[in-house]
């Protein structure tokens, strides 16, 4: 489905208003910045923040901060822009036709008509190209995985249309870079990155479910299927055990990573980090109304702020 874009200036529904892409990029890169989300940054730092946790989570462990950790910090940072880019363009080549019928959705570049699928698809190949080049970068189990993130990135988009869990998907591969940071600082995959990227995937079924109540009533009308959808009422009860879920599983990462060599202060401060998260977490749970669109939106923003909390703890316990 292809016509006129039903926002002003073919601007985006839920972008963020007076967005830098609608008010400062050049005219004919408008529709391919947005095809990436530039306006719409919430979804880059929530792939990028479980790869600062894996770091942070490594050089704890290991007692042996170096100078290469800033560029696997700055490499995360550019490498998760380019990534969530490129993702969210596969997302909408593949959902052009699921788009144009969701009233959210159907401003997007694609249906609207601002982009066609040959372009689209040029623009993810050259976001995937040059976020390839900064993993080379990178060691070669880091290389590795970086690769084998591919498969989850590629099947997450048809989710939808076979399971009533593509929250899972999502989490699958937003939450890698948790793995992929400790390997890329250690040279191996260690327990406690699995532990954490656990903890991300948690995190992501509790953002991505009050998130997927705003497309609800369009999502039974098309036949696509969410973890919304499938709880229905009884998603706070789901939320408060993803809250559960991601504490606990964040909890013990900490604790198989820094208990063996850390120090207690150390290992006291870290712990900060999933109990500070979890109450934000319960906070944001008290606001939740799966009839308030508005509402649901801004739960799902500040989430920004529910990753970098952990961080925040993890980064002073460096320093304990």
């Amino acid at each position: 489905m292809q016509g006129q874009s039903p926002t002003p200036d073919g601007r985006v529904a839920d972008a963020v208003k007076g967005n830098w892409v609608d008010t400062h990029a050049p005219e004919a890169l408008r529709p391919y910045m947005r095809l990436s989300r530039a306006d719409r940054p919430i979804g880059t730092w929530l792939l990028l923040l479980p790869c600062w946790w894996g770091l942070a989570l490594a050089m704890l462990a290991d007692q042996s901060p170096r100078w290469g950790d800033l560029w696997i910090f700055t490499g995360c940072a550019l490498g998760a822009w380019l990534m969530r880019g490129a993702g969210c363009t596969w997302n909408d080549i593949t959902d052009r036709h699921i788009d144009g019928s969701v009233e959210r959705t159907r401003s997007r570049p694609i249906p609207s008509g601002q982009a066609t699928v040959r372009g689209a698809a040029l623009w993810m190949g050259l976001q995937a190209l040059l976020a390839f080049g900064i993993l080379l970068t990178f060691n070669q189990a880091a290389i590795a995985m970086g690769i084998l993130s591919l498969f989850p990135v590629a099947i997450y988009p048809f989710a939808k249309r076979f399971t009533w869990w593509p929250q899972v998907f999502l989490g699958l591969a937003f939450n890698w870079g948790a793995m992929l940071a400790w390997v890329a600082h250690s040279g191996r995959l260690d327990w406690p990155a699995v532990a954490l990227y656990s903890a991300g995937m948690a995190w992501t079924l509790f953002y991505d479910t009050i998130y997927a109540h705003q497309d609800a009533e369009d999502d039974a009308l098309i036949g696509v299927k969410s973890t919304a959808r499938l709880f229905g009422d009884r998603s706070p009860v789901w939320l408060r055990r993803f809250i559960v879920a991601t504490v606990s599983l964040m909890a013990l990462a900490i604790i198989l990573a820094v208990q063996p060599a850390g120090s207690v202060l150390a290992l006291a401060l870290s712990l900060v980090a999933p109990w500070a998260m979890g109450w934000h977490m319960t906070w944001q749970l008290r606001s939740f109304d799966p009839n308030n669109s508005e509402r649901l939106l801004a739960l799902f923003h500040l989430n920004r702020d529910t990753g970098l909390i952990p961080l925040i703890f993890l980064v002073l316990a460096l320093f304990a």
